[in-house]
C-alpha cells in the first residue's frame, strides 16, 4: 500500500500486469485494505487465509477460487513488490513452458553492479544454458555463485506454473535447502521438478526496504 506518486504500489503492479496482456488478473491478498485499493482501481481481489505459509500457497488458493474448473492451464505468480517491471519481462516467464518438460518458468537478469554480486538480498540463479537466453536452473542461492569467470544472474521472483506443477508444489512440505536458504523455489528443485529461466535485459526494482521504496519513488 506504499504510495508511489499518488498510487499504491499494488495498483502500479496491477497496471503492469494489465499491460502484459496475458489473461485475467487476480490479486491474492490477506488484508481488506489491499483488496479495497485493488477494487478502487477496477481490479479483482481475492482474500486468502493469512495463515498460508508461502506466496505459492496464496497463489494456488486464489487460482482455485477464481478458476475452480481449471480452465486455465498456466498460472503466473507476479509478486506485488515490483512496481516498475516491464510487460515484456512478465511475458518472458511464460516462454520456458513451450517445452513440455518444464514445470515452472521464471526470469533472471545479469548482475552488472559489482557490489550486488555478494549481496545476499540478490538471489543468484545457477543454471546451465539450454538455448538462446535460457537456462535450466540447477540451484538458487543467496551466496555468490557460481565461482569462476563469467556473469552472475539475479533471479527475479516471478513464476509461471503449469497447473499440475503448482498443485504438486503446494502439496510438498518445506524442504531442507528451501529452509536453509529461505528460498521456496528450492523445494521444487529438491523434488525433481524442472525450472527453466528466461534471461532478460531489464532489472526490475523490487521493494524490500525503505531505501528500495525511495529509489522507486525517485525513478518514476
Amino acid at each position: 500500500l506504499a504510495d508511489i506518486d499518488g498510487q499504491p504500489m499494488i495498483v502500479r503492479v496491477l497496471e503492469q500486469a494489465r499491460a502484459a496482456d496475458i489473461g485475467p488478473i487476480v490479486v491474492a491478498c490477506d488484508d481488506t485494505r489491499i483488496a479495497s485499493a485493488v477494487e478502487a482501481a477496477g481490479g479483482r481481489a481475492i482474500l486468502t487465509d493469512p495463515e498460508l505459509a508461502s506466496g505459492s500457497d496464496r497463489v494456488h488458493a486464489a487460482a482455485t477460487a477464481a478458476d475452480p474448473e481449471g480452465a486455465f492451464e498456466f498460472i503466473l505468480n507476479l509478486q506485488g513488490d515490483v512496481p516498475m517491471i516491464e510487460p515484456d519481462a512478465i511475458r518472458a516467464a511464460f516462454d520456458p513452458l513451450q517445452d513440455e518438460a518444464v514445470d515452472i518458468g521464471t526470469i533472471a537478469t545479469e548482475i552488472r553492479n559489482a557490489a550486488k554480486r555478494d549481496d545476499p538480498g540478490y538471489v543468484k540463479t545457477v543454471g546451465t544454458p539450454v538455448g538462446e537466453r535460457r537456462l535450466r536452473a540447477l540451484y538458487f542461492t543467496r551466496a555468490t555463485a557460481p565461482s569462476g569467470p563469467g556473469p552472475l544472474y539475479q533471479h527475479i521472483g516471478i513464476y509461471a506454473y503449469r497447473r499440475p506443477a503448482l498443485a504438486r508444489f503446494v502439496s510438498l512440505p518445506p524442504s531442507y535447502l528451501e529452509t536453509r536458504e529461505t528460498l521456496e523455489q528450492l523445494r521444487a528443485l529438491e523434488a525433481g521438478m524442472r525450472i527453466d529461466v528466461s534471461l532478460i535485459d531489464s532489472a526490475p526494482m523490487d521493494v524490500n526496504t525503505p531505501e528500495d521504496l525511495e529509489a522507486v519513488r525517485q525513478a518514476v
